[in-house]
Parts: structure tokens; C-alpha cells; sequence
């Protein structure tokens, strides 16, 4: 009889803890995850477009220079007749990009962050103390660096030209027990100059569309 009773507690027993463990994964899984989520993703975004500036910054201020890029060409009377870029020079650099960008992010995502669920939950007074979530970011698809010119306008026979540079990827957040994919997307002016002449319409194309690099995870690249 007292076995019995003893077996009835802890089947009891077990079965509550059953109860209290699906409660505790529903709760984790429907209201606490999507906040961790949110959060994580956020501070996430905000990393891998700091690490992508880092790399774009440090390629561009070393390689980059417009009057070695793009060569105006004027006929006798100072009217430009044609502009052209050296796609060769610029694929190389955005190469570069592309690969320090993804090796920059490797690095950073595999070692990850560290955000303590007080901060998750905005709870300042114990922000500093309490369970950490382990955060890791993976980079997926590929990386993708290309350029935009721009013309307009800055008086009478002058022009405004500007370069820009856009690094477009898609990182994979990692939290325990979930994930979510966002897209990182920059564009930062890389040059900027004043051209001084008539201009022809065919010269203000300056088709940049060839100009560029895409590398993937695996560092298998193309153009």
C-alpha cells in the first residue's frame, strides 16, 4: 500500500514537471524567443554594418582615386568628347571589399555577443547581472559590391560627379534554439568631383553596370 503511494507521488510528480517543462518551452518558444529575436537582430544589424563600413572605408581611402579611375577626355576647344572608367582598377577594389567584408563578418559572427535578458527585457537596474543570451551571426548567399554614378548640375558648363559604392549581403541570426535572415545593405559616397566643360549625354551615362564584384560564402567569386 505504501509503494503504491509512493508510486502514484512520483508518477505524480513527474508528470507535473512534464506540465511545468511544456510551459516553460511554450513560453521560451511564444514570448520569450520573438523579444530575444527582435533585439538580437537589431544589435546584430547594426554590428554587420559596421564591420561592412570598416572594409569598404579601409579598401576605398587606400586604392581609390578619381582622376586614376576616371579619365575625361577634351577636344581642342575644352568640351569633354568622353568619359571613361577603368572597370579593371574598380572590379579590383570592389573584390577586395567583398572578400575583407565576408572574412570580417566570418570572424565576428562566429564569435558572437553576449546580451544579458535584463537589457533584452529593459530592465535597467539588473541589466548588468542575471542569464546571458550567446548571440552568432553566419554569413549566407553571397556579397555583392557595385557602383552608382551620379551627375547634376553646378553651374553654367560644370558638373557634380559623384561615386557611390553599395554592399549588399545577407546575414543568418543565430540564437538558441532559432534563427532569422536579414539583408545588411550600405551605400557610402566614395568620390566626388567638379567637371568643368560641356558635357554630352552619352558621356553623362559613364555605364558603371560592368563595374563590380560578388563573392559567396565559399569564396567562389564572379563578376
Amino acid at each position: 500500500m505504501i509503494k503504491n503511494k509512493l508510486r502514484f507521488k512520483l508518477v505524480l510528480f513527474i508528470f507535473l514537471l512534464l506540465i511545468m517543462a511544456n510551459v516553460l518551452l511554450y513560453s521560451l518558444d511564444k514570448v520569450i524567443a520573438p523579444t530575444v529575436m527582435m533585439v538580437a537582430t537589431s544589435e546584430m544589424q547594426a554590428r554587420a554594418l559596421e564591420t561592412v563600413n570598416i572594409a569598404m572605408v579601409n579598401e576605398f581611402s587606400k586604392d581609390f582615386n578619381y582622376d586614376d579611375i576616371v579619365k575625361v577626355e577634351k577636344d581642342n576647344e575644352g568640351n569633354i568628347v568622353m568619359m571613361k572608367a577603368d572597370t579593371v582598377k574598380m572590379n579590383k577594389i570592389a573584390c577586395d571589399v567583398s572578400i575583407n567584408a565576408q572574412n570580417k563578418l566570418q570572424s565576428f559572427g562566429s564569435m558572437g555577443i553576449k546580451i544579458p535578458l535584463a537589457y533584452i527585457f529593459k530592465n535597467n537596474i539588473l541589466a548588468s547581472f542575471g542569464p546571458t543570451v550567446t548571440v552568432k551571426m553566419q554569413p549566407i548567399g553571397s556579397i555583392e559590391t557595385k557602383y552608382i554614378s551620379d551627375f547634376e548640375s553646378a553651374g553654367i558648363n560644370q558638373t557634380r560627379h559623384k561615386i557611390y559604392v553599395q554592399v549588399k549581403t545577407n546575414v543568418r541570426i543565430i540564437i538558441p534554439f532559432k534563427s532569422t535572415d536579414i539583408e545588411v545593405q550600405n551605400e557610402m559616397p566614395i568620390a566626388e568631383t567638379i567637371i568643368v566643360g560641356k558635357i554630352p549625354n552619352n558621356a553623362i551615362g559613364l555605364n558603371l553596370q560592368d563595374a563590380g564584384f560578388k563573392v559567396n560564402e565559399k569564396n567562389d567569386s564572379k563578376k
